[in-house]
């Protein structure tokens, strides 16, 4: 919580009590969307807006503590995680698990560097894989 709260004086924002319960939150999550972490925060007694939710984890990612993860279905997950990695996304429980892969991440940044772009200017590169379960799954009688 210390090195959050370092972060969060480096870009000139207080340390709120609903800012530092949802960092609490989503260090336990990981990767999640505002809702989940509205109902987590309720699970835990506290009552936060959606949109409060949703406006600290977006300011959060602004000043890059956080990452933006945009699933399949067009929802906006959060990322505790900023640091350049790999996400495997599965489309069917809609959670995301980092993949870290540095000989991969490498490999796609060499080769996008000596590639151009007609009017654009590449600024990152956010490598997404979506997939689903391989298992089966088994009904419990």
């Amino acid at each position: 919580m210390d090195d959050f709260r370092t972060q969060l004086r480096r870009h000139n924002l207080k340390a709120t009590r609903q800012r530092l319960a949802v960092h609490e939150v989503m260090m336990g999550l990981g990767h999640a969307s505002p809702d989940m972490v509205v109902q987590e925060l309720a699970n835990r007694g506290s009552h936060v807006t959606v949109a409060s939710v949703y406006n600290i984890l977006s300011q959060l990612a602004d000043n890059r503590i956080y990452a933006r993860r945009l699933s399949a279905g067009s929802k906006m997950y959060f990322d505790v995680n900023a640091v350049r990695h790999i996400h495997l996304y599965d489309r069917e429980n809609h959670t995301y698990r980092d993949l870290i892969d540095e000989e991969l991440s490498l490999l796609v940044a060499s080769h996008l560097r000596r590639r151009k772009f007609k009017g654009f200017t590449v600024e990152d590169i956010d490598i997404q894989l979506i997939a689903h379960p391989t298992r089966s799954k088994t009904k419990s009688i």
